[in-house]
Formats: C-alpha cells, sequence, structure tokens
C-alpha cells in the first residue's frame, strides 16, 4: 500500500484475508475483495478523489525535486512543503487542502499522518495570521435581480428552461450539482407545490437524501414551481434528467446538464441586465436564497433546512451579509 506510483490509494481492502482452501473459496474471496475495494474507493466523492490526487502528485513530485521522501514524509517535509506552497501564491484554502491530501495518503497507506504534529500545525497557523483566511465568494443573485434577470429570457425552449433552472435554483437553495442531478421522479407536485428529493448531495455522500419543499411563487411569472412545470411539459420529459440542454433549433438533448452550465445561465442573464457577469456563477442562486430569507428575518434553523447546510456558521455569514443595512448603526447620523 504505497503510492511510489503517484497514485493515490484508494483502499486499504487488500488487507482483508479469510481462511480458505478451496479453488472455489479463493474465487468467492477474490470477488469479495474487488467488491470491497470498490466500496472503500467510493467512500469519498468522486471530485474529493480527483483532488486528493492532484494535490498527491504535486506533494510528490516536489519531493522528488528536493531529495526527500514522500511516503511516510517526515512532518519538516510537510511543514517545509506548505511553505514553499505559500510562496508560489496559492490560496491558504488551497495549501490546507493539501494538508488533508497528504494527511488521508499518509492514513490509508499505514502510516502516521505527519500533518498532526506541532511544527505542521504551528506553520499553518503561521501562514493563517499572515496571509489570512477570507474566501472571495460569489456575489449572491437576490430576487430583484432575479426579476431583471427573467424579463431577458429569450423565446422558445431556451428561455423556458432557463427561467426553471434560476426560480429552482433560488427557491431550493440548491447546489449546481444538486440541481442538475434531478431526475424526473425526483419531483413531485402537490397542492401546496412541489416537493424535490434530493438523492446525494456534497454534505449527503452516503446517499441518505433529503427532500426539500417548493412553494408556490407569489406570481405565475416568478413561481419556480410553474416554471418547472413548464418546462417538463414543453421538453415532453417523462423521466431521466429533468435538466438538459437545447440546442440551436430547439431539440432538448437526452443527457443531464453539466453542472458548470448552471453558472453559464446566470452569467449570461446577470451580463444581459447590465451587471458585472465575472461576480455571479452557479453558486449565486443558493448564496442568494440564503441572503435574502435572512434579511427578510428567517430563523437560522428555517435557511439550513431549505438548504441543507449543516454548518451554522456558514448560515451565519449569509445573515451578517443579510444584515448589513438592517440596523445599521450609522443609518440616520449623517
Amino acid at each position: 500500500m504505497t503510492s511510489d506510483n503517484g497514485t493515490f490509494p484508494d483502499t486499504t481492502a487488500t488487507d482483508i484475508t479469510v481462511p480458505t482452501t478451496s479453488p472455489a473459496g479463493l474465487t468467492i474471496l477474490g470477488e469479495l475483495v474487488n467488491k470491497a475495494r470498490t466500496f472503500a474507493s467510493e467512500a469519498k466523492a468522486p471530485a474529493t478523489r480527483r483532488a486528493y490526487q492532484r494535490d498527491w502528485s504535486a506533494f510528490q513530485a516536489w519531493c522528488r525535486e528536493s531529495g526527500l521522501p514522500s511516503l511516510p514524509a517526515s512532518p519538516a517535509t510537510v511543514a517545509t512543503y506548505a511553505t514553499y506552497t505559500i510562496g508560489e501564491g496559492l490560496a491558504v484554502s488551497t495549501v490546507q487542502r493539501a494538508m488533508v491530501s497528504i494527511s488521508q495518503c499518509h492514513k490509508m497507506a499505514g502510516h502516521t499522518s505527519p500533518t498532526s504534529s506541532a511544527v505542521v500545525l504551528e506553520t499553518l497557523k503561521g501562514i493563517r495570521r499572515q496571509k489570512g483566511t477570507i474566501q472571495i465568494q460569489k456575489s449572491p443573485v437576490l430576487p430583484n435581480q432575479i426579476r431583471t434577470m427573467l424579463d431577458s429570457l429569450p423565446e422558445g425552449l431556451l428561455g423556458v428552461r432557463d427561467r426553471a433552472v434560476l426560480l429552482l435554483g433560488f427557491a431550493g437553495g440548491f447546489r449546481r450539482s444538486e440541481l442538475v442531478g434531478l431526475d424526473a421522479q425526483d419531483i413531485e407536485f402537490t397542492s401546496d407545490g412541489m416537493v424535490v428529493t434530493l438523492r446525494r448531495s456534497k454534505t449527503d455522500q452516503e446517499g441518505q437524501g433529503r427532500r426539500v419543499g417548493i412553494p408556490f411563487g407569489s406570481a405565475p411569472a416568478t413561481c419556480p414551481v410553474r416554471s418547472v412545470r413548464a418546462w417538463i411539459d414543453a421538453a415532453s420529459i417523462t423521466g431521466g434528467p429533468v435538466f438538459r440542454p437545447v440546442g440551436r433549433w430547439g431539440h432538448v438533448a437526452e443527457q443531464r446538464l453539466a453542472d458548470r452550465a448552471v453558472a453559464r445561465v446566470v452569467q449570461r442573464y446577470a451580463q444581459a441586465v447590465g451587471l458585472d457577469a465575472g461576480r455571479f456563477g452557479g453558486h449565486s442562486l443558493r448564496a442568494g436564497l440564503a441572503t435574502a430569507a435572512a434579511k427578510a428575518g428567517k430563523s437560522e434553523r428555517a435557511i439550513m433546512a431549505q438548504t441543507g447546510h449543516k454548518s451554522v456558521t456558514m448560515v451565519r455569514r449569509y445573515i451578517r451579509e443579510g444584515s448589513l443595512f438592517t440596523e445599521n448603526a450609522a443609518a440616520g447620523l449623517l
């Protein structure tokens, strides 16, 4: 279980041993080990595994150039690597993720993680103090901006689809991967609105799923329920992905819309109404719902129930943003 070939270890399932002497038993054992290896490799989301692989490959390359062992690596080596990466201009969050990748690789290979040592922890603490940890987030799309964006939608199926993407993405507080991951069977129309079943999300890697209620909007043009129903009917979707690419001539593809396409939808209409498209992205819909709800006085519990946030800290960030001009101490003084 080493990674000298540059491959991030996927599992320790090969350590499984079962006493057997029969050929049939060996065959069954081999199949079970392969299944165990598959299950273990699925413990992390594909995007997470790819990120770990990139981080680990970069660390290995640096160690080779420096003449230092990468597995196991000493705490001094890891601390020096963290200092090197921050000096190369990487963000603090990227360096921290690299430390997680290095730690995971060591643990999966049966070694003690060097990142838990005092020298590494103090180095990271010093980096955070000097460089700061603030992250530049995409701007939220707020209700008045969405209403303006909807006025710029094109005619035809593309406009019908994009209306549904913008309104459902906002009302559900969905991540873009959650939005494009919806299938027809995940949507249930009710007398109160619509129930969306998320079968898997970023914070639900074990696939327990959760149900999100989407209420009717105050007007047909801005109603997420009516907009999704209109898209499903217009595109004749009876099964499979809900959101799909629409061709130049109005042809609806069979495959699922890429999550990056959600960001392009938001940016396209942000630019159309005179906003700086670079400030917006797929996360802007989710951030918009949380920010607008906080500004409207919705409780932390209600916001977290809708967005699926697990961290109160993150939700409170939106509450602070939404409350910047609510009961502002400087209001009316000048």
